[in-house]
């Protein structure tokens, strides 16, 4: 892999950040551009302790905080994988004494309605609550909203699906962390608080002063699957390279996938955000190409003194990765995907050279060339030995669909538009292909009407 990017990138990227960690007055910052989990691109700005100066590096340790979420998200769908619950399920199904009524779907998407915290002004005494009290509190806490009216972030009810994943994993969630993700991924210094090595002290800036205040570390306790966990760039370019590309080992392609559809709106007005399960979806467009934009997949994170944003680019593999040691820091998910945009638009990784194909299937070459449907034109082509087809209206960057035969006369469209749907082939008593049919419908050689016939 190609992981050398040009002088001026460097600068430019060391540029973007710099000029965020001066007008935000961030003591320290560290980040990442990374590709298919490999940095491409790593700097750390000011320092990690004021007390004595040293700039922040590639492992050191930082609490991602919220970006937790994400990990505890993943447990449950690889739970929701093993047949152990459904999406669908409601919480009290899972969890006895639990009166909320909230599905496993609402609760990883936001969309439950409920209270964001736990009883009690937590943020304020810093005392965060027990398993028992946990529970007792998310049964009293208000239902705000109805469910799926508006996105509505919920801390509690995060910590309550860590519970869910106990219980169904027979095991503490660290655990089931450590066990299901952390290991198989390598993460060797993501850890549930700081683990004693290299760290980031976590400061307050006055909006009055340039003198920071150290912020408390807090024990989240039973709040721990929704915020708790520490991490590094080393360890967070590896969770961006799983992000885009999952390893079955730890939870299949297909379901990472449908964690990263959109379940309702972040920003209902500027349809700039959505949140998938237990993943933000934010679009962003290219600095270079204002008909390009893109979708960026992650997490935020904040604590006292801890502000984080880890977000990948699937299609690319690209991930932008921000760990700032101020409670006040400036908008992590924008920093993080500003890097990561600047490298797809100014410095990409090298595009593999066209290579022609060895043969074509007997049976795909009638069903090549120009059909049409619904009065529009599409154009069946074989490419590396799969059928694929392309709407004459589809943007140029847009995939195709593609094919996979079933049997003789039918394909399922495994990606692409009307990914799931069949395709039909219809043949006449000689073999030809005389129509096709496709999510049922008609699809022929000439262009027609609804209800012409094919006799014309």
């Amino acid at each position: 892999m190609d992981t050398r990017l040009q002088d001026t990138t460097h600068r430019r990227l060391r540029d973007l950040a710099l000029e965020r960690q001066r007008t935000g007055r961030v003591p320290g910052l560290a980040a990442a551009v990374v590709r298919h989990g490999e940095p491409l691109w790593t700097d750390g700005i000011g320092t990690v302790d004021v007390a004595s100066p040293r700039v922040p590096g590639p492992d050191d340790q930082f609490l991602i905080a919220s970006n937790t979420k994400s990990f505890t998200a993943v447990l449950v769908m690889a739970l929701r994988d093993e047949g152990r619950l459904d999406l669908d399920d409601t919480l009290d199904q899972h969890l006895p004494g639990v009166t909320q009524r909230a599905t496993v779907r609402q609760a990883l998407s936001h969309a439950t309605g409920l209270a964001r915290e736990p009883l009690g002004d937590i943020w304020e005494t810093l005392e965060q609550p027990d398993a028992a009290t946990l529970m007792s509190d998310f049964n009293a806490i208000e239902r705000v909203g109805r469910p799926h009216d508006h996105w509505h972030y919920s801390n509690i009810v995060y910590a309550v699906l860590g519970q869910l994943v106990e219980r169904l994993d027979g095991r503490p969630w660290e655990e089931s962390l450590r066990a299901r993700i952390l290991e198989p991924l390598g993460m060797t210094r993501t850890t549930v608080g700081f683990d004693g090595g290299p760290r980031a002290t976590g400061y307050h800036l006055s909006p009055f002063h340039d003198v920071p205040r150290v912020e408390p570390v807090l024990d989240l306790r039973a709040m721990g699957p929704c915020g708790a966990l520490a991490s590094t760039v080393t360890d967070l370019a590896r969770w961006s390279g799983f992000v885009a590309d999952p390893d079955p080992a730890v939870l299949s392609a297909d379901t990472l996938e449908e964690m990263c559809q959109p379940q309702l709106l972040v920003d209902p007005e500027g349809w700039s955000g959505a949140m998938g399960l237990g993943f933000f979806l934010m679009r962003s467009t290219s600095s270079t190409s204002s008909t390009t934009s893109r979708t960026w997949v992650g997490h935020t994170g904040g604590m006292p003194g801890q502000v984080s944003g880890v977000f990948t680019h699937r299609e690319s593999g690209t991930g932008g990765i921000v760990l700032m040691n101020s409670t006040s820091s400036p908008d992590p998910a924008a920093l993080a995907i500003a890097l990561g945009e600047h490298v797809l638009d100014h410095d990409p990784a090298p595009q593999e050279p066209w290579r022609p194909g060895t043969s074509v299937a007997p049976e795909l070459e009638p069903l090549l060339g120009r059909w049409f449907s619904e009065g529009s034109g599409y154009t069946f082509t074989v490419r590396e030995g799969r059928l694929e087809a392309r709407a004459d209206a589809a943007p140029a960057d847009r995939a195709p669909s593609v094919f996979e035969r079933l049997d003789d006369s039918t394909f399922r469209t495994v990606s692409g538009r009307e990914r799931g749907e069949q395709l039909r082939v219809t043949r006449d008593a000689d073999g030809t292909v005389v129509k096709m049919n496709w999510a049922t419908y008609l699809v022929t050689r000439a262009p027609l009407g609804f209800g012409e016939s094919l006799e014309g």
